[in-house]
């Protein structure tokens, strides 16, 4: 399959997901498996863990050079590629983690990688983990009280008093819907990322997700401190989507000329942060 048919077919399975496109920075020897990841991230001064939130075991990734009152969490996109239009991934785990390459660029005294359900497991755990929680589910009730749960046990594990989240892509998804819930979010900030799903599906001619939440629908309030960054060069997340929630919920809209779905927001990130509230 060509790399233009594979990104056609992603789209239309309503993925969110990276295509394997050459991206700005070599990420060869990061993604694919939890032990490739957990190497990389060593080396970035991460430790790792697992932590059970829900029905789920949620890979973590955390690094602390200092004692600070704000946590920033970090929450990966939706992963591998689906393999056609109707076939998702057996395993979601992504190949390319976008989200743990932006938390290794953020200087911030502590900071934490989340994973998404069924992502960085086994073969026995992943037979055991349905397929719909990387499909119509990933932004379900459950899906979002799962990680209720873990920003609460990682907020009181590190001693901090407010939190920062920071979702690429459909974990971007996430984050908006937990930011909206939590009076403890002071800042969200999402990078290429779905936020008006209803909209999106629409653009793209798929089907609407089952069973899960669109953040323009949901009736709380961000926080002041709200950024969106997006790719003018993004087929995957079109800057309108993006606009369209901004006008309905608030926050800033940052398109970035030349960027698109995964190339080059690693290589600018540390730029990019300091242009975020």
């Amino acid at each position: 399959m060509t790399e233009f048919l594979r990104k056609k077919a992603a789209l239309m399975s309503a993925a969110f997901c990276l295509f394997g496109a050459a991206s700005c920075v070599n990420l060869d020897h990061i993604g694919g498996s939890r032990q490739s990841v957990e190497d990389w991230g060593k080396k970035q001064h991460f430790g790792a863990m697992t932590l059970r939130a829900g029905a789920f075991d949620l890979l973590v990734l955390e690094r602390r050079t200092g004692n600070n009152n704000a946590l920033v969490v970090y929450i990966e996109g939706d992963g591998s590629a689906w393999n056609t239009r109707y076939h998702p991934p057996r395993d979601p785990t992504p190949e390319n983690p976008v989200a743990l390459t932006l938390a290794a660029a953020d200087p911030s005294p502590a900071v934490v990688y989340l994973g998404r359900p069924c992502q960085y497991l086994d073969k026995q755990a992943l037979a055991n983990c349905s397929p719909v929680w990387w499909t119509t589910q990933r932004f379900s009730n459950d899906v979002l009280a799962a990680y209720e749960q873990a920003l609460n046990t990682l907020k009181t594990q590190s001693g901090a008093k407010t939190l920062r989240l920071v979702g690429y892509s459909g974990g971007g998804v996430i984050a908006a819907l937990l930011a909206m819930r939590r009076g403890d979010v002071t800042s969200l900030i999402s990078v290429a990322s779905p936020l008006a799903l209803r909209e999106w599906t629409r653009l793209q001619g798929i089907s609407a997700l089952s069973d899960s939440h669109d953040p323009l629908l949901e009736t709380g309030s961000l926080p002041p401190a709200t950024t969106y960054w997006i790719g003018t060069d993004d087929e995957i997340v079109p800057v309108s989507v993006v606009a369209k929630f901004a006008q309905s919920k608030g926050g800033t809209v940052r398109p970035v000329k030349g960027y698109d779905h995964d190339c080059c927001w690693t290589n600018a990130w540390k730029q990019l942060l300091k242009e975020s509230p």
